[in-house]
């Protein structure tokens, strides 16, 4: 990271991520991208954005702190700017405030929270803002979201506060950053068709999903419950029909009669388990979400050369997972050159 010289002497360089929905990231990045460039150019600031087609992105600002405070006052007058805006059209007589979530290293909440809550309170004081620190870390990750609301001006000087704090307190041991996830869980299968669930609302899942799921109802190596059978590429296995599927899903009487979790358990040589968990669980964890089971996989037992993974969700849901699993097997084994 470099430091940059500004008029005050030597200026620190920070760099601060928010969460924001994908509504809020429209705002901040404007018609052809021209918001985010203005804000970019006016603070000084280095703004990114997470890419992906997610509920939610993470936007992270780096640059000396001057250049880091204009560009937060910008977001939060953009915030403010919208909600007046929507305001014009409804029938809302109190304003709502202007609401930021920032992501920070859970080794760093306590110094902000402080003994008793000493260190919270005093911020909220000083500033007028509400500032609150999630008491669980985002999923996969190391970070805690920490949910700031209040006027633009209460916003801006509740982040110069938590800087000082971050600077003060640097995080400690190494901390696994928050990755917005692509799909909001869960995913029902419906009539060969992926469904995410928000709300109270089905809404159809992009196509990759659906593909996945039809490629899976072809070839899925679905065994009869309770036989443990190594699931393993080419091994050919009994198909589901479309129609079967179907009311494996339950689809005629509606979404909640979703039908019940069963659990199915397979084993995999010890040398392959690598290539499905992937580097610190990437791969594991992009089945799970993908599939909406649960993936459970033992520790390693001495003196066996295999190991157990248990799945558990709807048939569908195991369908999508052991069709998943034996992909990356698949993919792992013909790379090697082995078949």
């Amino acid at each position: 990271m470099e430091s940059k010289v500004s008029e005050g002497g030597l200026n620190v360089t920070l760099t601060i991520r928010l969460l924001m929905h994908g509504k809020e990231v429209g705002s901040i990045i404007g018609k052809k991208g021209e918001t985010v460039k203005k804000m970019r150019e006016e603070s000084g600031a280095r703004i990114n954005i997470s890419e992906g087609n997610c509920p939610e992105r993470i936007v992270t600002i780096t640059g000396p702190t001057d250049a880091i405070f204009k560009a937060f006052a910008m977001i939060a007058y953009k915030f403010e700017e919208d909600i007046t805006n929507s305001m014009s059209n409804s029938t809302a007589t109190s304003k709502p405030p202007v609401t930021l979530r920032l992501v920070v290293p859970a080794s760093q909440c306590g110094s902000l929270i402080g003994k008793g809550g000493s260190k919270i309170k005093e911020i909220r004081e000083s500033t007028g803002a509400q500032v609150q620190v999630a008491g669980d870390m985002l999923p996969n990750s190391t970070e805690r979201a920490v949910t700031i609301s209040g006027t633009p001006d209460a916003i801006i000087q509740c982040v110069k506060q938590i800087c000082v704090v971050m600077l003060e307190s640097p995080p400690k041991g190494a901390t696994i950053p928050y990755r917005p996830k692509p799909a909001s869980t869960p995913v029902i299968f419906a009539g060969g068709q992926a469904y995410t669930i928000q709300g109270q609302y089905a809404i159809p899942h992009p196509d990759q999903l659906t593909k996945l799921h039809q490629l899976a109802m072809q070839q899925t190596p679905f065994t009869p419950l309770g036989q443990t059978t190594p699931a393993f590429p080419g091994e050919k296995l009994p198909l589901h029909s479309s129609e079967e599927a179907q009311n494996l899903m339950g689809q005629s009487s509606g979404l909640d009669a979703s039908p019940p979790a069963s659990t199915h358990e397979l084993t995999i040589p010890n040398d392959l388990i690598g290539c499905i968990i992937g580097r610190q669980g990437t791969k594991i964890n992009e089945i799970r979400q993908m599939s909406g089971a649960q993936i459970k996989i033992a520790s390693a037992t001495e003196g066996s050369s295999e190991r157990q993974i248990t799945i558990t969700g709807t048939p569908a849901n195991i369908s999508l997972a052991q069709y998943l699993i034996n992909a990356r097997l698949t993919s792992e084994v013909t790379g090697m050159g082995a078949l």
